[in-house]
């Protein structure tokens, strides 16, 4: 990652050279008459530019039939290791999707499960509830009556104590 400043001094040259293009993080440059640069490039070391440039002391070397026929060779390997890659890619993507149809079906259910067991555990709990305030209701005369076996055990304690 180049700093700031850096950043801004490669730009502000390459846009002497040629066209600069962002977008976003992506950086695109087109270099100003790219057949001439191209052509220079290929001069022999000692031909001057201009010549080079102009075209001037000869058209373009022949090219070696058998340097092109290693190419076309390696370029067909390098479209089969592509078409290998992209399947293997393609495979790995749908692995991947099966997982996580897998994962998203687990949490659904998970969710559905909770909210059943949430579902069940309010109703057992305001049963419970009921319950509870049914036999509040039933215990209502408990004290009343544990007040009148007291006066009873009393009275039959007077009793014992007047028998004997």
């Amino acid at each position: 990652q180049l700093p700031e400043g850096r950043r801004a001094t490669l730009a502000s040259a390459l846009e002497l050279e040629g066209t600069v293009l962002r977008e976003g993080r992506l950086t695109q440059f087109v270099a100003n008459n790219l057949e001439r640069r191209i052509r220079l490039s290929g001069a022999p070391r000692g031909e001057p530019p201009a010549a080079a440039a102009t075209g001037g002391g000869g058209s373009i070397p022949a090219i070696d039939p058998g340097a092109l026929q290693d190419v076309v060779a390696l370029a067909g390997q390098v479209a089969a290791q592509v078409d290998e890659l992209l399947r293997n890619v393609h495979c790995g993507l749908q692995a991947l999707t099966a997982l996580s149809v897998g994962c998203i079906q687990t949490y659904r259910d998970g969710v559905e499960s909770l909210g059943e067991a949430a579902d069940l555990s309010i109703r057992a709990m305001y049963a419970l509830v009921a319950r509870c305030e049914e036999l509040d209701r039933a215990m209502q005369p408990v004290p009343a009556l544990a007040k009148r076996i007291r006066d009873m055990k009393g009275t039959l304690e007077r009793l014992e104590g007047l028998c004997k």
